[in-house]
């Protein structure tokens, strides 16, 4: 790969704590990742468009509000519209195993949930990547 892995992080929703967020784009960074915040407050289609615009590999969602099921659905949805079926979809926050299953089965990521460690965040990108992206 001739760039470094761009990861689009998002706040979705009404959520305002956007500590983890922080944290998770700064460990992203300090791997040789170029990460995008977008902030507080945003749309699925708001962070959808900023992943075009930014080109970016990967879309990583900060949840905690507890509407990861419709939050991730949709954005699968929009992606699929603007054929971004390359772009990983992940994330993390308070997400209960079943939610996990019934995401995982529909196309999203690994999510990870609290206690996981920043440096299997950044190799799972980064194997997702090498996997699945090419240029």
């Amino acid at each position: 790969m001739n760039r470094p892995i761009r990861v689009l992080v998002a706040k979705i929703g009404l959520d305002g704590h956007d500590r983890g967020a922080k944290v998770i784009a700064t460990a992203l960074r300090d791997a040789g990742m170029e990460v995008i915040y977008t902030g507080l407050r945003q749309t699925p289609e708001m962070v959808v468009q900023a992943a075009m615009q930014e080109d970016v590999d990967v879309i990583g969602v900060s949840i905690l509000s507890g509407a990861h099921l419709s939050v991730f659905t949709r954005l699968k949805e929009l992606m699929s519209q603007n054929n971004m079926n390359d772009v990983l979809i992940t994330g993390g926050g308070i997400i209960p195993q079943e939610d996990l299953d019934t995401l995982s089965a529909i196309g999203i990521g690994k999510l990870f949930t609290p206690g996981a460690h920043t440096h299997e965040i950044a190799d799972y990108i980064k194997n997702w990547v090498k996997t699945n992206r090419t240029y």
